[in-house]
């Protein structure tokens, strides 16, 4: 869990704003073109089941793996949560077992009222733990969190008093977002290597 205040202003939108799914699919389809580079997906879902707010990665990493898609390699879900506990050696077999990967960081933050339930988008690693004052690394070279409650006081109380209704709402959305970005990604890419094969073989085909 971490505080939403970052140098850069993130791309924030609502849950349950009109064509919030069509705003964030947009935009991470747009960043995973930009940044990604045809390298490994890999979405880290940082957080804990034992706490309602900060169940909010686990929960988007366990309606992930139901996709079971080929597209991208997922650690952090609900029966194998990714915490402060083993989130360094996470971060190290990830980098062991892909080459080069394009990690994709998620997590619960708070934030201020009149922001909470919004979902943010930014480049750069998400830094979980900055909220109640841990040191942990960072993850990711773009980030994905949602604002589940307000900062500034209390904070591990405030994590339990969160509501799981807007928690589930929160994941569901993220879940949905990414993985139809990730597809809108891939294809892109399938089509682009299809064309170069086809000019590769057939060129003549191509010339005005």
């Amino acid at each position: 869990m971490k505080l939403s205040f970052t140098k850069d202003v993130p791309f924030k939108v609502p849950y349950n704003e009109t064509n919030a799914v069509g705003q964030l699919v947009a935009k991470l389809s747009l960043m995973l073109d930009e940044l990604s580079g045809g390298r490994p997906i890999v979405i880290v879902c940082v957080g804990t089941d034992r706490s309602t707010g900060d169940s909010l990665g686990p929960i988007i990493g366990t309606t992930l793996a139901k996709y079971n898609s080929p597209h991208f390699s997922l650690y952090g879900t609900l029966e194998e949560p990714v915490h402060a506990m083993n989130l360094e050696d996470t971060l190290l077999d990830i980098n062991r077992t892909h080459r080069k990967p394009f990690i994709i960081g998620i997590d619960a933050c708070l934030g201020q009222v009149s922001s909470i339930g919004s979902i943010q988008i930014g480049y750069g690693p998400v830094r979980p733990g900055a909220g109640v004052n841990k040191e942990l690394p960072p993850v990711g070279d773009m980030h994905i969190t949602g604002i589940v409650n307000v900062g500034g006081f209390m904070e591990y109380f405030v994590l339990q008093n969160t509501r799981l209704h807007l928690v589930m709402k929160m994941a569901d959305l993220i879940a949905n977002s990414l993985f139809s970005a990730i597809l809108n990604s891939s294809r892109v890419t399938d089509r682009l290597r299809e064309q170069a094969a086809a000019f590769e073989t057939h060129p003549d085909r191509f010339r005005p």
